[in-house]
């Protein structure tokens, strides 16, 4: 049996007679061909993601989507698998690995701790996070090195040990990066940020993790993936004028909010594609993350093809235009639901402030910010960071550029240009972009995150201070940018950026407003134009990149144990084996609460690789039910109130575990691993909430928060919420019997002497039912060592 299916395979891939002769000595030519240029003694097995898929079709007797042929193509065991969308956890074999640099310390002490020699697929960390951005890009890059040094020489020494590919500061943002050496058609990879996404703009399943979920791969352990459900967003018509590949993300933001695609992958299909750059395609994917989508995906074509031929991939090309049925979706898939989008009607947008779900046209946010009291005067234009930073973007928002420079202006707003890779910035150098960008006013930061993240001394206005920025970026929550609440930060795409910084003020719509020149004479601006790629070879600009040696065995990690940025990873403690029994309430936290606020970025960056530290950043930004305060809470042993790290650390220290209590979509946002941490460094037992996004808790992926020990739970009956007061004492009881499917109750203790019981839910499996009982996933990977 098994040798008539190999047969029935090779003819499916290779087909008959003559045809087969002549694919198959093309493939045998190529079938070795490396998965990335730094890494020749890797290769792309198309064969076997071919033949899983195969065994999974047969198996499910229908019409597959790219999503399912991709992730089932990357089943450990793809004959016994239990599928079901929405509601099994698939064992899976991702292809890859990587990390940035703020995730990447957590992730390499993990790694440590498990006592492994090397990395079992290929990884790579990219130092992108760390740099701030003050003056421009130059300066600003020598003085991350500077602050930065022990932290680098950690990465780069760890790198160096277990086999790593290490990208050094400077070279660009991980994702881009991504984009331009290791992302193609049909990888799996999974990275240690939430727009890892990006990938999917080149065919890839790229999904964002935290630092455990990469360690297991890492260390060779089938990586745990909630069976996905699938979005179909069908494009039809085609992109032209002022609209840009970004509009349609924001659009579909605004159909299907920040919690819409929690627990499922998105997949772009239909004619319209064909008109989307590869880049533009990457732009989608990357702001999928912020509808709570598991990842994002486009089917393989023509532009993905010319893409990779222009990043020195043209072999990947070939084998991959091999296999081209096995990368784009059956005839006939079905999707659990679908969104349709004529590109040819679509308009500019616009959204926020405060969340990136809130869609506005651009025609039309000049009324709603008048009648809203959103300031209307941008003090910032940003564009850049790893949703819009490809040539075609630089290109686009420098031919606007030029336009207002012919007649005389500059841009009234202040102007920033963060360049997505040192590929991009050296490239647009030489091609006169950046000097446009510079010459309209632009300051051009470093190739790394900055603003986007919080990265950013900004000077300009005081803190409290209401103000609008514009930027290109993808994420827009409250103080996210510059840690100022009262920023009201929109995101839009480049082009839109770029001529609100010109004009200087929210309500200008370029597709009909007009600009004065110094003389006086009224203009409009021309829909912008720019090339897909340069007409010539990128320019890969200074060599960043340290492969890993031959033999890593006898390089040094040095942690020093007075560090006050980097320290070595004690084990959490193990189930005792009896219920949770009167912890207390830390926080209940009322509204929003995405991972800014519960494990804060900015100037707390620099503390992810020293859990201790970080620590003191617990919640801080989480609103208080009680008082409507931020990091307030009453310390109910003492009476008094202080900050959410300072109580937690009281009630460790006095033996008093505690709970957090949550509303909707609690854990929004990135993948940082610290937001599950944290907690349980502290003392935490569980986070008990109305609902988790997917990135932090639940759908379509194993949980930060379970990998570290901690019980995710949600309310049976969301009205439950209301019942739980600050000063009670919860029971979390029925862990003996602790199973797959089976609620746990919550004895909720009154001060009044009254007393509350209400059914929690869970997600966990078998496997990860170990994890909590052993303390962690770490700790039972030792265990079965």
């Amino acid at each position: 049996m098994r040798q008539s299916y190999s047969l029935k395979c090779s003819k499916l891939v290779l087909g008959t007679g003559t045809r087969r002769i002549h694919v198959s000595t093309a493939f045998s030519a190529k079938a070795k061909v490396a998965m990335s240029r730094f890494e020749p003694g890797s290769s792309i097995n198309y064969e076997k993601m071919h033949e899983n898929i195969n065994i999974v079709r047969r198996r499910l007797s229908r019409p597959l989507t790219l999503s399912e042929k991709i992730v089932y193509g990357h089943l450990d065991d793809p004959a016994g698998q239990e599928i079901d969308r929405g509601r099994t956890y698939l064992r899976l074999r991702p292809d890859r690995v990587a990390m940035q640099d703020a995730t990447a310390q957590m992730a390499m002490l993990q790694f440590i701790s498990s006592g492994l020699p090397t990395v079992a697929v290929p990884s790579t960390i990219h130092c992108d996070h760390l740099i701030e951005a003050q003056i421009g890009g130059v300066q600003d890059l020598q003085r991350a090195k500077d602050i930065n040094e022990e932290v680098y020489n950690f990465l780069a020494t760890a790198a160096a040990k277990y086999g790593v590919g290490f990208w050094k500061p400077g070279s660009g943002i991980i994702h881009q990066i991504i984009l331009e050496n290791y992302a193609y058609p049909g990888v799996m990879l999974i990275g240690t940020d939430s727009h890892t996404p990006n990938g999917g703009g080149l065919g890839s399943i790229c999904i964002g993790v935290g630092g455990a979920d990469a360690v297991d791969v890492m260390a060779g352990i089938p990586w745990e993936l909630k069976c996905p459900k699938v979005i179909g967003v069908k494009l039809t018509g085609t992109l032209s004028g002022w609209t840009s590949p970004k509009d349609v993300i924001l659009k579909v933001a605004g159909i299907l909010t920040v919690k819409g695609g929690t627990g499922a992958i998105v997949e772009y299909h239909g004619p319209g594609v064909d008109s989307i750059s590869c880049t533009g395609m990457a732009t989608i994917c990357n702001m999928g993350a912020e509808i709570g989508a598991t990842t994002s995906i486009f089917p393989y074509n023509h532009r993905m093809k010319t893409y990779m031929e222009k990043t020195g991939r043209g072999e990947i090309a070939t084998v991959a235009d091999l296999f081209k049925d096995d990368l784009v979706p059956d005839k006939g898939c079905e999707y659990d639901q679908v969104i349709e989008i004529n590109l040819s009607e679509l308009k500019p947008h616009i959204n926020g402030p405060f969340t990136p779900d809130l869609a506005h046209p651009v025609s039309d946010i000049g009324a709603i910010a008048k009648k809203s009291g959103w300031p209307l005067e941008v003090k910032v234009g940003l564009i850049g960071s790893c949703t819009n930073s490809s040539y075609e973007d630089m290109g686009r928002a420098a031919s606007l550029a030029k336009q207002a420079l012919d007649k005389g202006l500059k841009c009234k707003a202040q102007f920033t240009v963060t360049p997505g890779s040192e590929q991009i910035r050296a490239t647009i150098e030489r091609d006169g972009y950046a000097k446009i960008l510079s010459d309209v006013g632009g300051i051009v930061l470093a190739n790394a995150c900055g603003p986007c993240i919080g990265q950013w001394d900004r000077k300009d206005v005081k803190k409290g201070e209401k103000n609008t920025i514009v930027t290109s970026f993808n994420r827009n929550f409250t103080a996210r940018n510059d840690a100022n609440p009262a920023t009201h930060a929109f995101v839009t795409s480049p082009e839109i950026v770029t001529a609100l910084a010109i004009a200087g003020t929210l309500d200008f719509d370029p597709e009909t407003d007009y600009l004065t020149t110094p003389s006086g004479e009224k203009f409009k601006l021309e829909p912008p134009t720019g090339d897909e790629l340069p007409s010539r070879d990128f320019d890969p600009g200074q060599d960043t990149y340290q492969h890993p040696p031959a033999e890593g065995g006898s390089v040094k990690v040095n942690v020093s144990p007075s560090s006050n940025r980097l320290q070595l990873l004690e084990p959490f403690d193990k189930w005792h084996g009896k219920d949770l029994e009167n912890m207390r309430v830390l926080i209940k936290v009322k509204g929003k609460c995405t991972t800014d606020h519960i494990s804060a970025a900015g100037p707390w960056l620099k503390f992810r690789g020293h859990l201790d530290n970080i620590s003191n950043n617990l919640l801080i930004g989480a609103v208080n039910i009680e008082n409507d305060a931020v990091n307030k809470i009453k310390n109910q042993l003492t009476g008094e109130y202080g900050g959410v790290p300072d109580v937690a650390r009281y009630y460790k220290a006095n033996g008093e575990s505690w709970v957090v209590v949550g509303d909707e979509n609690y854990g929004e946002g990135s993948s940082r691993e610290h937001a599950a941490l944290e907690p349980r460094h502290l003392g935490g037992r569980a986070i008990i909430v109305k609902s988790f996004a997917r990135i932090h808790g639940r759908g379509n992926r194993v949980t930060n928060l379970k990998k570290q020990g901690l019980l995710p739970l949600t309310f049976a009956d969301p009205k439950d919420y209301d019942k739980i007061r600050p000063d009670d004492k919860i029971s979390i009881t029925g862990l003996k019997s602790f199973a797959p499917g089976k609620p746990v109750t919550a004895v909720i203790k009154h001060s009044d002497g009254n007393q509350d019981s209400i059914s929690l839910n869970h997600t966990f499996n078998e496997t990860q039912i170990e994890w909590f009982q052993a303390g962690s996933a770490l700790n039972r990977m030792k265990e079965l060592q």
